[in-house]
């Protein structure tokens, strides 16, 4: 299959005019000017997208693709209260609700160009959904729990489902991992248990960290909304917590869960120096949510020492139920002139930046850039196109400049994972969104209760 369009984005490498990108199987054989490619594969099956960009699929290193239901119901309250009513209106939901709203997730995925996702789950829906819809994914069991008389059974749980879910999914295109929530939802014996579990072992492992002034507040003075009102609704009130006097990544690194060697942050906005060399250290990679930070006044990540310390991070679009789309041209717009604007001129950020933050870091980020995050020959064919043809993007001078500024995930033209289309010009070829679509409202009325 040759793939042809104005715009041919390697990423690692300059982009091209008139490119084409070859692929057979589900790799990436050549990718060069058309020209070249026509003349020298003439039999080959050609598809055209024109006035477009052939680019590396979105990597999502942080979704909870089950709350896309929950879009637009919490929208207007800061972290805390809005992570309180989240939790609350989550036992509304049946088990039915809860694939159905993954499937949804998977597909507006699929819609916005992201060919992997990060996701975390304690249900285990997301599995079937990104199984089914042909994503490619690193997905964790989420565990947590304050109590210390339940943290050998949690455990053990998250352990047992990890195994059934290996068995569901298939492991060229998914990996399964497991995340302890976050400092204030785990109790330090439940991160030692865990990082002894774990061991040497390569498992991916995905903690939120640091995410808010009051999670800081909570670890490291033993007082906040979250250390009171939200652990009294967790059933968590009677469990003794002392001040730490630290910060929550030095909490979470004196029980062992940041040695571990594949560890993901997610959040990190409430982090200093000192931090961020205890990251480093550790080669812990970074998720940067920056839409869910802001619409939850959490903070912004500083984004800026995370690369003089040369971390690994790239972007998530968290929850549907924080951020409303999961659309990764936002994300990418939204970090970039949050980043330019707390920066200046002394941290200019380039689009390109954000393409690459986007694509190949978010592959580093995950241990995966041998496989995917970039157009190169002998990786996977995770491929998308995106339209740059319409009134708001033309002339085109800089297709990297159009993708950030002017892009949406309407935009999007085709998604592949492995070589398969997934969507192709308003097209679902591996999901049908409508009995989806059907059952929203029914599930809507539930979480507005």
């Amino acid at each position: 299959m040759l793939l042809l369009a104005r715009y041919v984005l390697p990423v690692n490498a300059p982009h091209i005019e008139d490119g084409a990108v070859l692929v057979r199987d589900r790799e990436i054989v050549e990718v060069g000017a058309r020209a070249d490619l026509l003349r020298a594969y003439p039999d080959e099956k050609v598809i055209d997208y024109g006035l477009a960009a052939l680019m590396p699929g979105f990597i999502d290193l942080h979704t909870h693709l089950e709350y896309a239901v929950f879009r637009g119901v919490v929208d207007d309250l800061p972290y805390t209260r809005w992570k309180m009513e989240v939790q609350r209106r989550e036992a509304l939901l049946g088990d039915q609700d809860w694939v159905d709203s993954a499937a949804l997730g998977a597909v507006e995925a699929i819609r916005s160009g992201i060919t992997t996702v990060a996701d975390i789950t304690s249900s285990g829906t997301s599995v079937a959904a990104v199984q089914s819809a042909g994503l490619r994914g690193v997905l964790y069991r989420e565990l947590s729990t304050m109590d210390t008389s339940a943290i050998d059974s949690v455990l053990s749980s998250a352990l047992s489902d990890m195994a059934s879910w290996e068995k569901q999914a298939d492991p060229s295109r998914i990996t399964i991992g497991i995340s302890p929530h976050g400092p204030y939802t785990c109790h330090p014996w439940l991160f030692k248990a865990l990082a002894d579990a774990v061991g040497t072992a390569d498992t991916h492992v995905a903690l939120h960290l640091a995410g808010s002034r009051d999670e800081y507040d909570f670890v490291k003075y033993g007082s906040s909304p979250l250390g009171q009102d939200f652990r009294t609704q967790s059933g968590w009130a009677d469990e003794v917590w002392m001040p730490t006097g630290v910060s929550p990544v030095r909490y979470v690194y004196q029980w062992g869960v940041l040695d571990l060697p594949n560890v993901m942050g997610v959040h990190c906005v409430h982090v200093d120096p000192d931090d961020i060399d205890v990251l480093k250290a550790c080669d812990v990679a970074v998720a940067y949510c920056p839409r869910c930070n802001a619409k939850l006044g959490m903070g912004i990540a500083p984004i800026g020492d995370f690369q003089t310390h040369e971390l690994r991070f790239g972007l998530g679009t968290d929850s549907p139920a924080s951020t409303s789309t999961i659309d990764f041209f936002e994300e990418m717009r939204v970090g970039l002139l949050i980043q330019r604007g707390i920066r200046g001129e002394r941290g200019f950020y380039s689009a390109k930046t954000f393409v690459r933050l986007a694509t190949i870091e978010g592959a580093r980020a995950l241990k995966l850039d041998h496989l995917i995050g970039s157009l190169e020959p002998g990786k996977r064919a995770d491929i998308i196109a995106v339209d740059l043809s319409q009134s708001y993007q033309t002339p085109t001078q800089d297709p990297y400049g159009a993708l950030v500024h002017t892009c949406h995930q309407e935009d999007v033209l085709m998604t592949m994972v492995d070589g398969r289309i997934l969507f192709d010009r308003g097209t679902f070829h591996t999901v049908d969104p409508e009995p989806m679509r059907a059952r929203v409202e029914e599930m809507r009325l539930k979480v507005r209760g």
